[in-house]
């Protein structure tokens, strides 16, 4: 079952394998105690923005989803670029990492780390 942060409309849903990768990496690193994960977009890449992951405190305005003990955090505006996507963790012979599947891309680079919304 995928997990959906809630405003007005769904802005973002986490997979169970992204769920559980993020409280991996969570309870590995010591200054990520107490404080919650977020996702959003910087400016960035060579297509104009590029995806972020950290640890965090909430801020005024935030979007915010609770779920298996994890809380995940978007800022506003890195939430209007987010709105509807999936947030996926995968691991094969390519390779491992977060893929995040964003219906607001109109194009993305050849690596694939950056987007143009």
């Amino acid at each position: 079952m995928n997990e959906t942060i809630e405003t007005q409309t769904p802005v973002l849903t986490l997979t169970p394998n992204a769920i559980k990768k993020i409280k991996s990496l969570m309870e590995a690193d010591p200054q990520a105690k107490g404080k919650s994960a977020r996702i959003y977009l910087e400016a960035g890449g060579c297509s104009g923005y590029q995806y972020g992951f950290s640890f965090d405190d909430k801020k005024e305005g935030d979007a915010s989803l609770t779920v298996d003990g994890l809380t995940v955090l978007v800022d506003p505006q890195s939430a209007q670029q987010l709105k509807g996507s999936v947030v996926d963790y995968k691991e094969d012979f390519g390779g491992e990492g977060f893929a995040i599947q964003n219906p607001n891309v109109k194009k993305s680079c050849g690596c694939g780390n950056s987007v143009e919304i």
